[in-house]
């Protein structure tokens, strides 16, 4: 029998939350934090509006010597590694060294580390890039970063697949688990809001352009025009059930139970997307049935088409307003490989709570017929929860998360 990987420890950075209390205090109620881009001035780009984390320093939790070597998509990924270790009420000295890993995703990689040193390379000269230009501009770098703080020599690796990526790494830290390994730090962080990661983003084609805070990011709205992207994420500690069981894990959050990824066809031709089949291998995986889902946790792509194909995939697998589906990441914006690690930690707490967060702002069309939670949180009980992700160029992955009592 495989062992459960189950989910012993969060550390979650996100425009509306640092840690896992503030982040769910605010997130349970449907506070907003989207607002107009403050990093850098976006007057002349056609998209202004942005979810910011504001009350972050880097100084006041790392030590001055990584500093200067780390973008700020690391320095948050560190220090949410701090804190889900902290959760776990595990230190990096009780586990032997070879048996931690780390897999994380990224889509952007350190893009303001690259931006500020391409800006120093072109107005003095090679002699001013920083060395460690050769790294922190790197997908792979917090996972690198990750396991040189904390000493950890097992199965590390990075998954690049955009917004699917974190369901992606999560799924291959379970993969390690069953293989042996005893903790594994998974999921996903970027923060590309920087001139040169804003135009790479723009470039998309799938950005709002709306000036309004609360609608400009309207998944399943007849007016959705786009997403707002953000910068943030959450790294998960993953373990054994019967390990940490046995070391007397403080929090056992919840089970990631199944998995399942597929590749969309070729536009034009005339083949179905492949979401629905991903959640139908996710389910299989999971060893549930569609209706032993409690909640569904949408990618929420914010743009006609794509939402439409993600409503008919979950009207195919639950049938019309079959089952409650919620996108709170509307709150904050789509934050690329860090999005889905953070629909997880809503989904685990969701059931801890027995509520269900709101999709902010949305207006649901009725040309959509599923049963969005819009406006208030919804009181549930939440004992299995899907959540779902698509990344640009096709990808779909789909993970079940179960609770552990």
């Amino acid at each position: 029998m495989s062992a459960k990987a189950v989910i012993t420890g969060i550390g979650v950075a996100t425009p509306n939350g640092l840690g896992v209390d503030d982040f769910w205090a605010a997130t349970r109620v449907g506070k907003n934090a989207i607002s107009t881009i403050t990093r850098f001035d976006a007057s002349s780009y056609p998209s202004r509006l942005a979810g910011e984390i504001r009350t972050f320093e880097a100084a006041d939790h790392l030590p001055s010597r990584l500093l200067p070597q780390t973008d700020r998509m690391t320095r948050l990924a560190l220090v949410a590694a701090d804190c889900a270790f902290e959760d776990a009420g595990v230190k990096p000295d009780d586990i032997p060294e070879f048996d931690m890993g780390v897999v994380t995703a990224s889509t952007s990689g350190g893009f303001e580390f690259g931006q500020n040193e391409l800006q120093k390379l072109w107005s003095r000269g090679s002699q001013y890039v920083s060395a460690y230009q050769s790294f922190a501009w790197f997908y792979a770098v917090n996972s690198g970063q990750i396991s040189i703080r904390n000493g950890m020599k097992g199965p590390s690796g990075v998954v690049v697949s955009d917004h699917a990526g974190g369901l992606d790494a999560i799924a291959q830290a379970r993969r390690q688990i069953r293989k042996g390994s005893k903790l594994i730090f998974s999921g996903g962080f970027d923060a590309s809001i920087c001139p040169w990661g804003w135009a790479a983003q723009i470039a998309g084609g799938r950005m709002s352009t709306s000036d309004e805070p609360e609608r400009a990011y309207l998944p399943f709205d007849a007016d959705a025009n786009g997403y707002v992207a953000g910068e943030g994420g959450a790294l998960l500690i993953l373990e054994d059930e019967r390990t940490a069981r046995e070391r007397g894990a403080q929090n056992i959050y919840g089970e990631v139970a199944g998995y399942g990824s597929t590749f969309d066809p070729k536009p034009g031709s005339g083949r179905e997307p492949g979401l629905r089949r991903a959640i139908e291998v996710a389910l299989a995986d999971a060893g549930v049935r569609a209706k032993d889902v409690d909640v569904v946790f949408a990618d929420a792509a914010g743009t006609p088409r794509l939402d439409r194909e993600e409503a008919d995939a979950l009207i195919a697998v639950f049938g019309p307003c079959g089952v409650p589906v919620t996108a709170p990441k509307t709150m904050i914006g789509r934050l690329y490989s860090g999005a889905a690690p953070v629909d997880v930690v809503s989904a685990v707490l969701a059931m801890h709570e027995g509520l269900i967060p709101p999709t902010t702002n949305v207006e649901l069309s009725p040309a959509y017929d599923i049963d969005l939670v819009v406006g208030q949180p919804r009181t549930a009980s939440v004992r299995t929860a899907l959540v779902l992700a698509r990344g640009y160029g096709g990808f779909n992955s789909a993970v079940v998360v179960r609770s552990a009592d």
